[in-house]
């Protein structure tokens, strides 16, 4: 009984890592350190290695569960999925029609995850600060340069879910941000959306199954690589991780798709681009006569920066208390 709801517990610690992994700006990793699991979490995934698919292949899965510590890891993925399928019909309805105030929100959490992480760089020297512009600059560039619309080819979507897994076990670094990047975030929100609705398809089921299998993947192959690239460059990878954020602001910015904010005050216009015949022309005359909005998504933006200024007060305020206890423990051993 007392694993049944220890195990239930690490199942809620999921749910609210899922719902923080959903959001652009809030990072899963926070969210395991502040409720304690975090350093589990990456034993547990580093577990998986070639001594595991040794125990798997020769058919002792009781050793090879017990050697990725199976029951934590099941525990905690249910949970994500339990929360990241419950908001992604929220998330869909929100980025159709309430998207200033939705792109305002995330702007706010980013900013505030950027000004974090560089608080946490003390000491600055020229080259702190060459590896920030350099951060800025590549985020500037993935944003601009790029297609608005990335490939939907299953081989991209494996990609995002390889290169998305590896920033939700990162504290600071939100996941569903880099989808946003790669320009597969409302894509797989749209996507989960339609299958817990029933109207989802074969391929909808099939775009899942391979960003699964591409997350998987990834957490797999990078998680030793961004845990090495962390241990021996640490400081040049969190700022080039934060100019990157930073840089990566111009594809949130609430009034940058036009097309989306006269379709959310003009729904008759969506018909109209589902059946191909919503022109720029038609978009620009529309998007003159909308509301913008401001004054809700300044209000947004300040409720995103605080809810993460919020966290990470909290993940220091639990991180100070748990050095004290362990230098208490320390005490009382010695």
């Amino acid at each position: 009984m007392k694993n049944f709801l220890s195990y239930l517990f690490v199942t809620v610690k999921g749910i609210c890592m899922g719902a923080a992994d959903v959001i652009p700006g809030v990072s899963g990793g926070t969210i395991a350190f502040m409720t304690g699991i975090y350093e589990e979490l990456v034993g547990s995934i580093n577990s998986i290695n070639g001594k595991a698919v040794k125990l798997l292949f020769t058919g002792k899965f009781g050793q090879f569960w017990k050697h990725i510590n199976g029951n934590f890891l099941l525990s905690l993925i249910i949970g994500i999925m339990i929360s990241i399928l419950s908001l992604a019909k929220l998330m869909q309805y929100l980025l159709n029609y309430q998207p200033i105030q939705t792109w305002a929100f995330f702007f706010g959490l980013i900013v505030a995850s950027s000004i974090f992480i560089l608080r946490g760089i003390k000491g600055w020297k020229v080259n702190d600060f060459i590896m920030l512009v350099f951060g800025i600059v590549l985020g500037v560039v993935v944003c601009t340069l790029s297609p608005t619309e990335t490939p939907d080819g299953l081989w991209f979507i494996f990609l995002c879910g390889a290169i998305a897994i590896c920033a939700m076990i990162l504290p600071g670094i939100s996941g569903s941000f880099i989808l946003l990047v790669l320009g597969k975030y409302e894509y797989m929100m749209s996507t989960l959306a339609d299958i817990i609705s029933g109207t989802g398809n074969f391929l909808d089921f099939v775009t899942v199954i391979v960003f699964v299998i591409g997350a998987a993947t990834g957490i797999i192959a990078f998680s030793k690589f961004l845990h090495w690239l962390l241990q021996h460059y640490h400081r040049q990878t969190l700022l080039v991780m934060a100019g990157f954020i930073i840089g990566s602001l111009v594809k949130v910015w609430p009034w940058s798709d036009h097309a989306t904010l006269v379709m959310s005050q003009y729904p008759e216009l969506m018909a109209l681009n589902d059946a191909g015949g919503l022109t720029e022309a038609l978009v620009e005359q529309h998007f003159a006569m909308i509301d913008m909005h401001v004054g809700g998504a300044v209000a947004f933006a300040l409720v995103g920066f605080f809810l993460v200024v919020g966290i990470e007060m909290a993940t220091m305020f639990i991180g100070k208390k748990r050095m004290k206890g362990e230098s208490a423990d320390e005490s009382v051993k010695d």
